[in-house]
């Protein structure tokens, strides 16, 4: 399952530069995370300062 990146995020790119696997581009409005490449590893999450990433249910 991927992450996704909520609301909450404010486009600081932080998360972007961290994934291992290149999941995370810039959006229309945030960031966002392509959940074909996911792997679900959980570094975008602990970089963001905003909390906005979270792992899918």
């Amino acid at each position: 399952m991927a992450h996704y990146i909520s609301d909450e995020c404010v486009s600081c790119g932080a998360c972007s530069g961290t994934c291992p696997v290149e999941a995370i581009s810039e959006g229309a409005d945030k960031y966002v995370v392509d959940p074909d490449v996911c792997i679900d590893c959980g570094a975008c999450e602990d970089v963001c300062p905003t909390g906005a990433i979270h792992p899918a249910e």
